[in-house]
């Protein structure tokens, strides 16, 4: 009698350790498949947000009227350093135009804008604009500010509103790199130095 209960015991536990693993492994499965899931639904908003970020982007070329917010500058030496998107960036509004840097986070100096770097403001001639193939926009123009003329080329990438900027001095080799956002002049906040 002994034997069959130990016997029957150890059935029901080996039965309730199955089922319960069982569940387990299904448990998994169905998290598995609804973090695929989010994961899936995410991407596809992200998708959705950078078309329309992109067609804003596009839009404000086409009218003149945007800012490109910089996250990180690229110096003339190769060197990348992070920066606040408010206070560098490019702007075009109605022909003219306003180039600012303020490296803060790593310059002690105040610069001549008070922002540890130089604010350019001035018109902009020669503008153009083209694109390819795959979406990427081309948009170059020349600004004449009182103490700096300069050509800016900005690229900006196909289906986000992902841009890089070069500004190639006229009168210097010393060009600079921005990669930022560019947006609508009304979507973005930027602070301005003091022009030089």
């Amino acid at each position: 009698m002994k034997k069959v209960l130990f016997l029957t015991t150890f059935l029901l536990v080996c039965l309730t350790v199955t089922t319960f693993a069982q569940t387990s492994k299904e448990a998994r499965a169905a998290r598995r498949e609804a973090l695929k899931k989010e994961r899936q639904e995410r991407k596809a908003l992200e998708a959705q947000q950078d078309t329309v970020a992109y067609l804003k982007a596009v839009e404000a070329l086409k009218t003149g009227s945007f800012v490109l917010e910089a996250d990180f500058v690229t110096f003339p030496n190769g060197i990348t350093r992070y920066v606040s998107s408010n206070t560098n960036y490019i702007q075009v509004d109605n022909g003219e135009g306003i180039v600012q840097t303020a490296f803060t986070n790593f310059s002690y100096s105040p610069g001549p804008n008070g922002l540890g770097g130089v604010t350019v403001e001035g018109n902009i001639s020669g503008l153009q604009m083209k694109s390819d193939k795959d979406g990427n926009y081309y948009y170059s123009y020349t600004i004449q500010g009182m103490a700096i003329s300069a050509t800016i080329f900005i690229t900006l990438t196909g289906g986000t509103n992902q841009a890089n900027v070069s500004i190639s001095p006229n009168f210097n080799g010393n060009n600079m790199t921005m990669t930022g956002r560019l947006l609508p002049l009304d979507e973005s906040d930027v602070f301005q130095g003091t022009t030089w």
